[in-house]
Order: structure tokens, then sequence, then C-alpha cells
């Protein structure tokens, strides 16, 4: 597996994993705690050493999950989760990123994750209510502490990032990232570039459906929390389907899948991007750490730009409550 440097000169494999989807979002949670444990421990066999989690994914049981897996090689990888949910009777009831809060999130996290020090620390989503300032300097002060590594940003706009880092320097900035989804290209990508901050897309394979697996037919089960995006109406997969068979023609050419090849495009984007795709499968993380040898020439990633703006994209990535909460 290669490995890219994102901020502050975090080294970290090339591809890594998103561990959400072991406890929450995709349908009926595995029932078979120490399957995932395993997973998550070939992930490490196979190269990948980036995992991200965050307090609010299960909520909890994602942090513990990930803690006792990697407790073993915790020197081998770099763990990354999150604060900013104000949680209440095992659910998320809004955000919280006050200076109190986050420092609270901090010593839990620790606890649950098995490790004396976080990584990397993201604001889940920008709080309104919290100045960034103040949430950039009580970051800055568990670093001090020794509590933390690097602070992150996740969904957070281009202004807010700057604030950000003025006050503290931003490693990492999290936000939906695809062929599919290309919202951080026109100031996001930019504002990184200057500052020198590397850039984690989430759902790289557009939550399944670049992989070709998603049909317009295809019947989420209950939990699955494609089922409330538009994005993932029957109508508008149908739409959508064009780019992902695209997709699919180019990988047969090169013997590959059309995930690799959604992979191999973002990796392609900028030499600081670390896409985190999930998975509960070995077979999938395999697949996944295969895209970094899957070279796409000039002309390959022009067409498929091509092809992604002139079909363009049906449906919001979110629901309408959900996108009130990205891009402050």
């Amino acid at each position: 597996m290669h490995t890219r440097t994102l901020g502050q000169g975090l080294q970290v494999s090339a591809i890594g994993l998103g561990c959400m989807g072991m406890s929450q979002s995709y349908g009926p949670n595995p029932g078979d705690r120490q399957a995932m444990i395993g997973v998550l421990r070939d992930a490490v066999e196979i190269g990948i050493t980036f995992f991200d989690t965050a307090e609010v994914y299960g909520p909890f049981v994602n942090e513990e999950l990930v803690g006792e897996a990697l407790e073993p090689i915790r020197d081998q990888v770099v763990i990354a989760t999150k604060f900013g949910w104000r949680i209440e009777n095992g659910r998320s009831v809004g955000l919280d990123s006050t200076p109190d809060r986050i420092r609270q999130v901090a010593d839990d996290s620790l606890r649950r994750l098995r490790v004396d020090t976080l990584d990397l620390f993201y604001q889940h989503r920008v709080d309104p209510d919290v100045p960034i300032e103040d949430v950039a300097g009580t970051v800055g002060e568990l670093v001090q502490a020794g509590k933390v590594r690097h602070f992150g940003l996740s969904e957070a706009a281009a202004g807010t990032i700057r604030a950000a880092h003025a006050v503290h320097p931003v490693t990492a900035v999290q936000s939906e990232y695809s062929l599919w989804t290309r919202d951080p290209e026109p100031e996001i990508l930019p504002t990184l570039a200057e500052l020198g901050i590397g850039f984690v897309p989430f759902s790289p394979l557009g939550k399944g459906f670049l992989t070709g697996t998603v049909k317009p037919n295809t019947a989420f089960a209950d939990g699955d929390v494609r089922g409330t995006i538009p994005r993932f109406s029957s109508e508008n997969r149908t739409a959508n389907k064009l780019l992902v068979d695209h997709v699919a023609e180019l990988a047969a050419t090169k013997g590959a899948s059309p995930g690799q090849v959604a992979l191999a495009w973002l990796l392609a984007q900028r030499p600081w991007i670390v896409p985190i795709p999930g998975t509960r499968r070995r077979e999938r993380l395999e697949e996944n750490a295969r895209a970094t040898v899957v070279a796409l020439s000039a002309d390959e990633l022009a067409d498929l730009n091509a092809v992604a703006y002139t079909i363009g994209v049906h449906g919001d990535r979110y629901n309408e409550q959900h996108m009130s909460y990205v891009g402050r």
C-alpha cells in the first residue's frame, strides 16, 4: 500500500477505512462483533493504516469496536475520531462544540479507543453557536496536553477552514467527494492546497452506487440511510445509472472494478487526498486497496470528468435536515 501525507506531516495509507458502516446506517448491523474485529485487523494486514470513527456512530459502540480491534497493533495505525454532537439517551439531539463538551468527548474517546492520544480529532459538523476560533483553541489546548495530535474539520466551508487554521493548524478536512459529488472542487480544494491541509473524502464510492451494485430496483433494508436520501430514489437511481455504466465500461477495459476506477479517479485529483471507503468484508478491503495501482491516463480522467459533468447527478446527497448541517 502506498502512503500519502496529509497536513502537518501526518502520513497515512493512500486508502483508509471508514468504520461507520460496521455499527450503523447500512441496514441491519453485523451481529458478529468478532467478525468485524477480524475485518479491522485484516485491513492492517493488507496495508491500510488509517481508520475513521466517531463517538456518534452507534453512538459509542463504533469507537469501542475500533479500540478493541486495533489495541494490539496500535503502533501501526492512525485513528481519527470526531466530536460535535450532543448525545442523550443513546441518540444525537443536536450540535454541541462548546469547549467543555469537546474536552469531555476527548476523554471519553481516549477511553473507548484504548489509546493515550487521539491521532486526528475532527469537528464533525460546524456548530453555528460556537465560534470556530473557540473550537480551534480548545483543540489546541488538548494538543498541548498531549491528548490530541492533529485537528480536523468535517463538511466545513472555506471561510471556516481559514478561520480555524489561523488559530490552530488544521491537518485534514473531511467531506463527501466522488465522481458524483463534486461540491468541494470550487472552493474547498483550492483553499486546502493554499494552506497545506489534507483532504479525506468520505463516501468516495457514492455510498455504494459507484460500485455498480446498487440498481434502480434495489430495495434498501430497514435502517439503511440510503432509503432517506433523495439521490437514491428509484427515479434518480435510474437517471444516475448512466454515469455508473460509463465507469463500468472503462473499468472493463482496464481489468478493474468500477469501484477501483472511482477510487483511482479520486487519488488522481491531488496527492494529498486520502479516501476512506467503508466495508464489512475482507474481499472489499482487498479490492479497494488495489485501486492504488489502477492507472488512469490524462485522457481517461478527462473523459470521466466530461461524462460526469454532461450527465450530471440527480437528487441531493442528503435529506433536507442533514443538508442544513453542511457547508457552514
